[in-house]
C-alpha cells in the first residue's frame, strides 16, 4: 500500500500522521506551508477540489476530511475502533461532535478576540470591542460553557473518550481540546491530563517530530 500524506503546518493533518503511527503504517509526506496570512496554498485545489487539509493519497485515491481518512484507515487496519456496542456508539458520536459542535465557538472566540486587537482607528475600537462582547455574551461563552463542561465531565469518568481503551475518537478530539486549552478560560483539569495522556504515546510523538505541533499558540485553527 503506497500512502502519501499532504500534510499542512499546524492543521488537523497531525490526526493522519499521527493515526498512521499508531497503526505502524510506512508512508511519505508532501510539506506544505502556510501563507503570512497563514493560509493554506491554492495549489492545493490541484490536488483535492476543496484544497483542505490533509489531504491522503493512497494507491491512486484520494482522501479528505480528517474524520473520513481516520475511519479509512480504521476499517481497513481493523484496527483503534470499540468493538463494544457502548463503545461503538460513543465512539462515532465523538467522530463528529468535536468538529460540529466544539470547534465553532472556539473558532468565533479566536475571530473575536483577533478583532479586538486588530489595528484600526481610534474611534472604531470601542465598537468593535462592543460588538465583540455582545456576541461573547449572547453566545460565544455560554457555548464554550456547555461543551467544554461536557468534555470535562466525560473524560473525568472514563480515561479515554469512547471507554477504556485508546480510539480514532480520541485523535479526532485531539484538535478541539488543545484547541480548547490554550484559549478558553477556566480549570479543566480532566482534559489535561487527558492531553498529557496521548501525548505522551510515543505515536503522538513520532507523528509530532515529523509534522510539527498542530495547534501553535495564537493561531488561527
Amino acid at each position: 500500500m503506497s500512502i502519501k500524506v499532504h500534510h499542512l503546518n499546524y492543521s488537523r493533518s497531525l490526526r493522519v500522521l499521527w493515526l498512521l503511527e499508531e497503526l505502524g503504517l510506512e508512508y511519505s509526506i508532501q510539506p506544505w506551508e502556510r501563507d503570512k496570512n497563514f493560509r493554506a496554498p491554492a495549489e492545493a485545489a490541484e490536488v483535492h477540489p476543496l484544497g483542505r487539509f490533509p489531504i491522503v493519497e493512497v494507491d491512486g485515491r484520494v482522501l479528505a476530511e480528517s474524520g473520513a481518512v481516520l475511519e479509512y484507515f480504521a476499517d481497513r487496519e481493523g484496527k483503534l475502533k470499540p468493538t463494544d456496542d457502548d463503545g461503538k456508539v460513543e465512539c462515532t458520536f465523538f467522530m463528529h461532535y468535536g468538529e460540529g459542535s466544539v470547534m465553532p465557538p472556539l473558532l468565533v472566540k479566536l475571530i473575536l478576540t483577533r478583532l479586538r486587537t486588530a489595528p484600526m482607528p481610534f474611534f472604531v475600537k470601542p465598537i468593535a470591542r462592543g460588538i465583540a462582547d455582545k456576541i461573547d455574551g449572547s453566545y460565544t461563552n455560554s457555548a464554550l460553557d456547555l461543551h467544554l463542561g461536557f468534555v470535562e465531565e466525560t473524560l473525568g469518568k472514563r480515561p479515554y473518550f469512547a471507554g477504556e481503551e485508546f480510539t480514532i475518537a480520541d485523535i479526532q478530539m485531539f484538535y478541539p481540546v488543545e484547541a480548547a486549552l490554550l484559549r478558553a478560560k477556566g480549570d479543566y483539569p480532566n482534559m489535561t491530563a487527558w492531553r498529557d495522556r496521548v501525548t505522551s504515546r510515543p505515536a503522538y510523538q513520532r507523528a509530532e517530530a515529523r509534522g510539527g505541533t498542530a495547534v501553535p499558540t495564537g493561531a488561527p485553527s
